[in-house]
């Protein structure tokens, strides 16, 4: 059966959304704290609404690697991983500092474990500990080793019925041929298909069954990563009741006896008012296309375009204007504005582009990342958001932050490169693109992209000698704990250092991008959205890149974003329903 996609087909319940409509809760956003907000409320009785501006659900989270930073939770206890809220807060205070807001990092650690148990006992959200992931921050106090970060166990689709042609599908760039591979050990696996025979028979199995699915439904039905987490979700929303309509865009709040009290809306067939008895949930996404926020908050982007991100591009601020518009107050004192990643751009056939952030090379053995002077800037090992930096910091006094990402051929043909797959799928077509640039020697790979070719060639040069016994004494590269679980554990000595000597050579070029923003609306621990004057207003809640983050604009570990995300949402249906 192929699922078509039907404009403002709101949910199984087939009811269409109408002005002067009521409910009990109404969502402006569909992407994972949304979905949290909506499912909290709904199983505790309540009416819910949500409002979903692009044609499809799932926001940024749909696309996401789904993973969830959650201290504490009995996901990975229940694996014999300890943890305990003093050590989770020791990690905050480290990686904070002065702008802890203690309430709500205390609310984040109480509930976010509690929001865990809760959907697990009551919906379709299950999950697994990422096994040996580490937090971003090696030596810091308070740091774990493992099983903060967790992920939703991979999701059958046909669950969701028809409802499947609505949901946002992964960047097709970030899988092979629409097929969704999970990080850890399914990726190790697809990375050793011709390495051993366990992986090959994994792998086979896993095309054969998603084959099949492009034949029979046209998309994959396996689910994993956001996609996973998303279509879980939305099961379980659907199932409670809640009604999603999508290409439908909220506008402005409505207040009245002094508290939000409606939204209004347009859609494909006009524009009208929901009204909400309990309250509105802001969670659209954050400012990620926004370009005067951009402009106003990014060092790197002095016009607000010096920048790329891969948040749909309705993902404009919405929640933001229409907040501040009723006196809500927009928080923008963070350290960093966004959770900075290195991206690059894809040209496509009929001339747009796709970003697609560099989550899982860089940190491969083989591989180093260098400016345009040729000097590598950063330990390329270490968090996305932590490379941002480092990139912006070396570009500061230039008009863009850009560097290119550098590998040989075996390294290239093992481990792939941004969109490049590895072997035995073709590069052909991405070099013909000019997304891929190749030399048969360095000198004749700077001179194509543009590189000081003496300093680049003696960079390759330093680097190579000390990476041939495993070694980056100038970054250390390699030496943590994190850095060494996204190398390539069979590469010794180390998993993350390989010299780079075997032409033709590659590049990729990256610019600076993001995989979310921090600055957004101020929250309390109830997730109720505070005024200019340090009030809660009454009848208005924000989660996800639309609140606040709590880190101060860190990033501490894989799933930052999405674990406050959820965990807010949750929350906020709680309040709604009386229970907080």
């Amino acid at each position: 059966m192929q699922y078509k996609h039907t404009e403002q087909n709101p949910s199984q319940t087939g009811r269409r959304l109408s002005d002067g409509d009521t409910c009990d809760v109404v969502v402006v956003g569909s992407g994972g704290g949304g979905l949290a907000a909506a499912l909290t409320a709904a199983s505790k009785g309540l009416d819910v609404v949500v409002l979903e501006k692009s044609p499809l659900f799932g926001g940024v989270t749909a696309i996401s690697g789904g993973g969830l930073w959650i201290p504490c939770n009995h996901v990975a206890a229940r694996a014999g991983i300890e943890d305990s809220h003093e050590k989770a807060m020791a990690y905050f205070k480290h990686c904070v500092g002065e702008r802890m807001e203690l309430p709500v990092i205390e609310s984040f650690l109480r509930n976010g474990p509690e929001m865990l148990e809760y959907f697990e006992r009551n919906t379709e959200v299950k999950f697994t500990h990422a096994v040996g992931r580490p937090d971003y921050h090696p030596g810091a106090p308070g740091f774990a080793e493992e099983g903060r970060t967790i992920h939703p166990l991979p999701f059958d689709a046909r669950q969701l019925g028809s409802e499947v042609a609505r949901l946002r599908p992964p960047l097709a760039e970030m899988t092979f041929m629409g097929l969704m591979i999970k990080p850890g050990p399914d990726l190790k696996h697809f990375l050793n298909v011709f390495r051993s025979f366990e992986s090959t028979v994994f792998v086979a199995r896993r095309l054969l069954r998603h084959f099949r699915d492009l034949v029979l439904h046209g998309r994959a039905m396996d689910l994993s990563n956001g996609n996973a987490l998303v279509g879980r979700l939305a099961k379980s929303a659907f199932s409670k009741g809640v009604r999603i309509y999508t290409s439908v865009a909220a506008t402005e709040l409505v207040r009245s006896d002094g508290r939000v009290s409606a939204v209004r809306f347009n859609a494909g067939f006009g524009s009208g008012v929901l009204n909400a008895r309990r309250g509105v949930v802001l969670s659209s996404g954050g400012f990620s296309h926004d370009i005067d926020r951009r402009k106003a908050l990014f060092p790197h982007a002095p016009t607000g375009l010096e920048h790329v991100t891969a948040a749909p591009k309705t993902n404009t601020g919405d929640g933001l204007r229409m907040a501040e518009a009723v006196g809500a107050k927009f928080k923008s004192d963070h350290t960093h504005a966004a959770c900075w990643a290195p991206v690059s751009v894809v040209p496509q056939r009929d001339g747009s582009v796709v970003p697609i952030p560099h989550l899982i090379d860089r940190q491969k053995p083989g591989f180093i990342a260098v400016t345009r002077e040729g000097r590598r800037f950063v330990n390329e090992a270490n968090s996305y958001h932590d490379f941002g930096i480092g990139l912006a910091a070396a570009c500061k006094d230039q008009p863009e932050a850009f560097c290119f990402l550098i590998a040989d051929h075996p390294t290239i043909r093992r481990y792939g490169i941004g969109a490049v797959k590895p072997a035995p799928i073709p590069i052909g077509g991405h070099l013909k693109s000019g997304y891929l640039l190749r030399g048969a020697s360095l000198g004749e790979l700077a001179e194509r992209a543009a590189i000081d070719v003496a300093t680049f060639e003696a960079t390759v040069r330093d680097f190579n000698r000390d990476a041939a016994g495993g070694k980056d004494p100038v970054f250390g590269r390699g030496d943590n704990i994190y850095n060494r679980y996204n190398g390539d554990a069979a590469h010794r000595p180390n998993p993350c250092v390989a010299p780079i000597t075997e032409g033709p050579f590659y590049a990729v070029r990256i610019v600076m991008g993001e995989l979310g923003t921090f600055a957004g609306l101020r929250i309390d621990e109830h997730a109720r959205v505070i005024d200019q004057a340090g009030t809660p207003i009454p009848g208005l809640y924000a989660a996800g890149n639309d609140a606040a983050n709590l880190m101060g604009g860190d990033y501490m570990s894989g799933g930052s974003t999405l674990g406050p995300a959820l965990t807010f949402g949750y929350v906020a249906g709680c309040h709604l329903a009386g229970e907080r």
